[in-house]
């Protein structure tokens, strides 16, 4: 069947779900290739604490964007927006349809709608109020921020200070309000995108994160984590399963504790995940243990009708 115009099918939901066990069913079946937009899953130093696709998943469809980074490097949200579309027109010179699978939703809208353009900026102008912050605290920054741009100031996490930071840093650098760049005419993209959402009752998800954080244990996140601390500073490194284990390691926490809190943590990415994706009415929802088969069935019908 020739499929036109091509499409992507995007694969969203919380973490534990069973989201990479169903973008290779789903690659399979159209004989195609997957991309991950999992920004965790990008560094190969990390690959327990970020449950990347086993070798025999990996093996099982062909995948990108999956440990193609060290952490020493620095790799934005932009980055990976370029990277992934030039990556989709390559890959759709092939097929017809490409799966993405992942569950950081900026990334994901990266690709599917395109991010806000900001102008570069000097690096400097972000030092020196990373300076400020130290010295002066950040509620010196939040006063300058709604000085220079209020719509922003009342829109934005204001105990967030790498927000605050990037705000000003924009207004700064190009004497232009932050808000001045949001919500512009984004570049159109040559595919259309099916979003495939998969879910489950609370308890259900919370259960699973459990279950996957225990197997991560089982499988050497410890070791693996022990080996990082020398980096552990690392802006890739200051997430959910390694920082709890840094703390562990500092004696700052019992390792009780650091589980109960990487389990905790978890829990909370997975609500946050869901309050992001549910923001995309055209998402189709499933159960997670749905089948294939009414999957693709529902999929052929976006196709059919689009």
């Amino acid at each position: 069947m020739i499929i036109t115009p091509k499409y992507l099918i995007s694969i969203v939901g919380p973490t534990a779900i069973g989201k990479t066990s169903l973008s290779i069913k789903l690659a399979q079946h159209y004989n195609t290739e997957i991309i991950s937009a999992d920004s965790r899953q990008f560094f190969k130093e990390m690959q327990i604490g970020t449950a990347a696709p086993t070798p025999q998943e990996l093996a099982e469809a062909k995948h990108h964007f999956i440990h193609h980074k060290s952490i020493q490097e620095e790799y934005s949200v932009g980055s990976f927006e370029k990277d992934a579309i030039q990556k989709l027109e390559e890959l759709h010179k092939m097929h017809d349809v490409v799966i993405m699978v992942g569950g950081s939703g900026l990334y994901v809208d990266a690709v599917t709608k395109g991010l806000d353009y900001f102008p570069d900026v000097d690096k400097s102008i972000r030092e020196k109020l990373n300076i400020r912050l130290k010295n002066e605290g950040l509620e010196t920054l939040q006063k300058q921020l709604k000085e220079l741009d209020e719509a922003t100031y009342n829109t934005i996490a204001l105990k967030n200070p790498q927000r605050v930071i990037r705000a000003l840093e924009v207004c700064i650098g190009t004497g232009k309000p932050y808000a001045s760049f949001i919500n512009k005419e984004k570049n159109r993209r040559p595919f259309k995108t099916i979003t495939i959402g998969l879910t489950a009752d609370r308890d259900i998800i919370y259960n699973r994160i459990n279950t996957r954080v225990d197997i991560m244990l089982e499988e050497g996140l410890l070791d693996e984590a022990k080996k990082l601390i020398p980096n552990k500073k690392l802006n890739a490194l200051n997430t959910v399963g390694y920082k709890e284990i840094f703390n562990y390691f500092s004696e700052t926490w019992s390792l009780e504790f650091a589980i109960s809190e990487i389990k905790k943590n978890s829990r909370r990415f997975a609500k946050r995940q869901l309050t992001w994706f549910k923001r995309n009415e055209k998402t189709l929802w499933f159960d997670y243990k749905t089948a294939l088969e009414p999957i693709i069935k529902k999929i052929t019908h976006e196709i059919n009708t689009k």
